[in-house]
């Protein structure tokens, strides 16, 4: 690639990249989550504090991966260089699942929200379906039109959605009431089993937390800016998360809460009135529009990267001049309107039940290979120069670390432990449903091997 050529496809700085990373996980959960985490009481702070600890782990798993091997793809890249064709497919066929998911259940959510000023919305299926899939392709269109417009619009929707989550995780912390924190699950759930619970709500919240990573070709100095934005993006995350949500159980009452539907804006009429509970509102619908517009950033970054190397339809690997995959990112929310469509006969938040199940384990996936995947490229750094390729493929130096080898090996076995019970927690029919949805791409990656005339 030409200088001039690099300079136009370098579009995401280190702010957009952030704002990616910040705005594609702060998206629905966190407006919700307060209400399933209220009755277990402090083990939901506990579990916060859990998940975002494991965050912080793959995000720094993440940040390596992405000085080793700066290309665009995030997890596919790293997992294909380390374990070769077939595990790199198998991780991007499920991940690309988990973004055509993720879209459609955001894209039910944001319509939700809409619900609180237009109450219509919520007894009118198909009212509710056109706007969902006229806010998928409007956004589409943007992202479509070059990488810079998406990244301009997530840096403006991830400024507006933090507003009123900083509103209320600062000033609401003046007005907790401790008692509220007393409610603890010990008649139906052990210790263990609230935490465990509590992780597992907790997680679809970071999911995201890789994002700067996939659309590596159009940022500006990679080895630099994507590591920066995911550790830091994910620890401005996890810190909101935590402070917000330590807000809205202390001044809302457990009892009303586990029962609450819009958890913020009921602590907003709480502190300020009825007004804020309408502000709430709007910040829902705004990370809801900017969390919709970030998936569709990235997620025709993953099939152009599979296409390239001869895993996926090379229709799929063409680009504009500014290096935009404007075909893969159209096809795919194609996907996600399809996904959104068939699930539209039961009410709102059964469709955005069913999709987030989808979305979470095929999502926690490739977080799993990953770190394995920096875990065998120290090994075989540490082994000597002669290790240090996989096939035809040699592979980056490693990135610089004050904790060696040995303690950056541990850092990859850690971020795989908090993956694994990420897996297990994710409960035994998601597990089953993301595993049959990974089996279906076996026959795409058989038909393009042979097309293709290479070896599996």
């Amino acid at each position: 690639m030409t200088a001039t050529a690099s300079a136009r496809r370098a579009q995401l700085g280190l702010w957009m990249a952030t704002s990616l990373v910040i705005g594609n996980m702060i998206g629905s959960g966190i407006f919700l989550l307060p209400a399933s985490l209220a009755p277990y009481g402090s083990y939901g702070i506990t579990g916060w504090f859990v998940t975002a600890g494991g965050a912080i782990l793959l995000a720094m798993v993440f940040a390596r991966l992405s000085r080793r091997i700066p290309k665009a793809g995030g997890p596919y890249a790293y997992v294909r260089a380390s374990f070769g064709d077939f595990a790199g497919y198998f991780v991007a066929w499920g991940y690309w699942i988990s973004m055509i998911a993720t879209n459609a259940a955001i894209s039910v959510a944001f319509i939700s929200y809409l619900t609180v000023f237009w109450p219509g919305l919520g007894h009118s299926p198909k009212l509710a379906a056109a706007m969902a899939v006229g806010a998928i392709w409007l956004l589409t269109a943007l992202n479509a039109s070059g990488v810079r417009n998406g990244g301009v619009a997530q840096v403006v929707t991830t400024v507006m959605k933090l507003v009123p989550l900083l509103a209320i995780g600062t000033l609401g912390l003046l007005a907790i009431n401790l008692d509220h924190f007393a409610a603890a699950p010990t008649a139906t759930h052990s210790p263990a089993g609230a935490l465990n619970a509590t992780v597992t709500l907790t997680l679809w919240a970071f999911l995201g937390l890789e994002c700067a990573t996939i659309p590596a070709d159009n940022v500006t100095n990679p080895h630099r800016t994507i590591p920066r934005a995911t550790i830091l993006g994910t620890a401005v995350t996890a810190a909101v998360y935590i402070a917000s949500t330590v807000a809205v159980m202390g001044i809302v009452p457990a009892a009303t809460l586990a029962a609450s539907t819009a958890p913020f804006a009921d602590a907003g009429r709480i502190l300020w009135g009825g007004w804020a509970g309408y502000a709430m509102g709007l910040g829902a619908v705004v990370s809801c529009f900017g969390a919709l517009n970030g998936w569709i950033l990235v997620q025709g970054q993953i099939p152009m990267a599979m296409a390239r190397d001869g895993l996926f339809p090379a229709r799929f690997g063409r680009v504009r001049a500014d290096g935009t995959p404007a075909f893969a990112i159209a096809i795919s929310s194609g996907f996600a309107t399809v996904l959104l469509l068939f699930n539209y006969s039961g009410g709102l938040v059964d469709v955005f039940t069913k999709t987030i199940l989808l979305a979470t384990l095929t999502a926690v996936v490739p977080f799993v290979f990953a770190t394995m995947a920096e875990a065998g490229f120290i090994i075989r750094t540490m082994m000597g120069p002669a290790a240090g390729t996989v096939g035809t493929e040699v592979l980056e130096a490693a990135p610089r670390t004050r904790r060696g080898p040995l303690g950056a090996l541990a850092l990859s076995v850690a971020a795989f432990t908090y993956a694994m019970w990420a897996v297990i927690g994710a409960g035994q029919e998601t597990v089953y449903l993301g595993f049959v949805l990974l089996l279906l791409g076996l026959p795409m990656y058989v038909w393009l091997k042979r097309k293709n005339g290479r070896e599996t």
